[in-house]
């Protein structure tokens, strides 16, 4: 039985839950026995009426939102289809990002013969926006297994350390719009390079929204451990 202690819950009360989910671990079970653990049957055991809201990829850490019970996952589930929750996320790309404000609008479709890859594709994909905000520009040491496009004679490569804000939410869209700007995320295996850092450099850091019953605003916020 996981306890309480073992998860590391942010906030509770009789409507939601919000977890820090870690990387590595899935949010929602998946295909085969070998892929039942995950964070929503880990707080299942703890709270039996915790019900999926939304996802996160299992290579992402970060701020998880769980509603509890049929009715406030309803309401929760609105919210986010409305657009009235805000989420923020933290990421490392490579390169030096500019400008150092922008957006990247561009539309995703799921990629069937490469699943489960993306891609962006004009006729066929959604429409998706992620707005993004450079915090400071870092310089990482080289590895000889991982070469870059930008390596410096002294041995490092540039990355940059970015807010970003999915407007929409697609799967994998941080991931596949950093990669389609020229600026991966360190640590993507799907679209990028994983041998650049020994995880994906994306955390889920702040959660904003008003809470489903009484209204009253609601702000969470996790560090990331990069």
């Amino acid at each position: 039985m996981t306890s309480n202690s073992s998860l590391d819950l942010v906030y509770q009360d009789d409507c939601l839950l919000v977890v820090n989910k870690p990387a590595g671990l899935l949010a929602v079970p998946g295909r085969g026995v070998d892929k039942q653990d995950c964070l929503s049957s880990r707080l299942q055991q703890v709270f039996p009426d915790a019900l999926i809201v939304h996802r996160l990829d299992m290579s992402t850490s970060g701020l998880m939102l769980f509603a509890r019970g049929a009715e406030m996952q309803r309401r929760l589930s609105h919210m986010f289809h409305e657009r009235e929750v805000k989420k923020r996320y933290v990421a490392i790309v490579s390169g030096k990002l500019e400008p150092e404000t922008g957006e990247v609008n561009l539309p995703i479709v799921a990629d069937w013969p490469n699943r489960p890859l993306r891609k962006i594709d004009a006729e066929l994909g959604k429409p998706s926006l992620t707005r993004y905000r450079a915090v400071r520009a870092e310089a990482r040491g080289i590895s000889e297994h991982s070469p870059f496009d930008g390596l410096r004679a002294n041995g490092f490569f540039e990355t940059t350390r970015v807010e970003l804000e999915p407007v929409t939410g697609r799967t994998h869209q941080l991931r596949l719009h950093m990669s389609a700007i020229g600026h991966p995320i360190l640590g993507d295996a799907l679209y990028g390079d994983d041998a650049a850092a020994p995880r994906l450099m994306l955390h889920a850091t702040e959660l904003d929204l008003l809470h489903p019953l009484t209204g009253s605003p609601l702000h969470f916020v996790s560090s990331p451990p990069f």
